[in-house]
């Protein structure tokens, strides 16, 4: 039994320890805000399409942001460069909290913050992400992996849900200080890390150096399978557009929650009993077998009129979602150099971050040339489909075993 808990090794190190549960803290109120950005926006406006400009919003400075923030992380102390981006996100909602106290909200300053607050997370994922492999031994990347997806699936379940309950009672107001107390509680364990500063010989942030970690990337198949088997599992099968749809089916607005909430149920669920990817070494078949996982149990939920039903097909689909998402983690902190760990991150935060923007967008306009059935069994179908391509023109992905790789260097 032990062997298939969540394994909490890591956490016995300070300096992940301290990372961890600062994140933690940061995530959870940013969850919150998850719900009341949009709540207020459409408050204000009576608005959908302004609701949806927000999205729009947050992509584009991502887009423009993320391979910037990995050259600087590979450039710089990545430490430094999370603690000026939860300084900048605090500002940011210190903003959005005087702005809601006003006597009449102004919906433009929800456009401004939103797009800067986007900025700011664009700046902090690379530098986040590639720091992990700085306080954490090799051997426990993945139970680091593990507890990193915990905590991201019990904040997404729990924020929103309690970011509900506390604008109902509270208002908006609320929320956004609750969000900003907990990024300043995030910079004091921050602030009592150790520094992390980058190699001798590290690039200096240019545009050299950002076309030096893309045509890393280009060349190790491995990598490309992570990014392409993940981006086609969003691209076709993420159906997330349609839930207000078929919540309709089954009730109404109450059913929306638990269809947003199932796939994270799931997703926490394998992260808790995640033992067991000790012992998985093919890495690369792990992300494309749990890709077609997410494929079928879309298909099932699009053929489903059973709500218990949707919503176990839904949780299978964030559980082969978490163990995608995990070794495709440990693919990229285990064989990735730490001189362009930072600008490797970059990449990937571009590849999971415009799959499920541009799927929510062609689930929802299929939707509209056909039907919400159609779109959502169709999505799945072509997601196994493209996952069975991708295999046969990246055959190294799908051989890639841990234990023959070793960390590549990059000359």
């Amino acid at each position: 039994m032990r062997r298939l808990l969540l394994d909490l090794t890591p956490l016995r190190g300070r300096e992940f320890r301290l990372l961890f549960l600062g994140q933690m803290v940061s995530f959870f109120g940013s969850m919150i805000t998850f719900v009341a950005l949009p709540f207020q926006m459409y408050d204000l406006t009576g608005s959908t399409f302004a609701v949806g400009a927000l999205g729009i919003c947050e992509f584009v400075p991502i887009l423009g942001i993320a391979l910037f923030s990995g050259a600087l992380a590979d450039a710089f102390d990545r430490r430094l460069l999370v603690v000026f981006s939860e300084l900048g996100s605090a500002v940011v909602m210190a903003v959005l909290l005087g702005n809601a106290l006003l006597d009449e909200p102004h919906a433009w300053v929800l456009f401004v913050c939103a797009t800067v607050l986007a900025g700011f997370y664009a700046l902090l994922r690379p530098p986040l992400d590639s720091l992990v492999p700085r306080v954490v031994p090799r051997e426990q990347l993945k139970a680091a992996m593990a507890l990193e997806w915990v905590r991201g699936n019990v904040g997404m379940i729990a924020g929103p849900a309690i970011g509900g309950v506390l604008i109902a009672a509270f208002g908006v107001p609320l929320t956004y200080g609750i969000d900003l107390a907990t990024f300043l509680i995030s910079l004091g364990f921050l602030a009592l890390m150790r520094a992390t500063p980058p190699p001798a010989d590290a690039d200096a942030p240019s545009l050299s150096a950002i076309k030096e970690g893309l045509r890393y990337a280009g060349s190790r198949p491995e990598l490309l399978g992570t990014y392409l088997v993940d981006i086609n599992a969003m691209l076709f099968g993420m159906p997330q557009a349609l839930f207000p749809a078929i919540a309709t089916r089954y009730g109404g607005a109450g059913v929306l929650g638990l269809l947003l909430a199932a796939p994270a149920i799931g997703s926490l669920v394998v992260a808790l009993f995640s033992g067991w990817t000790r012992h998985v070494h093919r890495h690369g078949r792990a992300v494309a077998l749990a890709a077609c996982g997410w494929g079928v149990a879309i298909v099932a939920f699009g053929f489903t009129d059973v709500l218990w039903l949707a919503l176990a097909c839904l949780a299978v689909a964030g559980a082969m979602d978490a163990i995608s998402g995990l070794f495709r983690s440990v693919i990229w902190n285990e064989t990735i150099p730490d001189r362009l760990r930072g600008r490797l991150a970059g990449v990937e935060m571009i590849s999971y971050t415009s799959g499920p923007t541009l799927g929510n967008f062609e689930a929802g306009a299929l939707a509209s040339l056909t039907s919400v059935r159609t779109s959502v069994v169709s999505g799945g179908v072509l997601c196994v489909a493209g996952t069975v391509v991708l295999v046969a023109l990246l055959p190294a992905f799908w051989r890639y075993d841990a234990r023959e790789r070793a960390v590549p260097t990059t000359r």
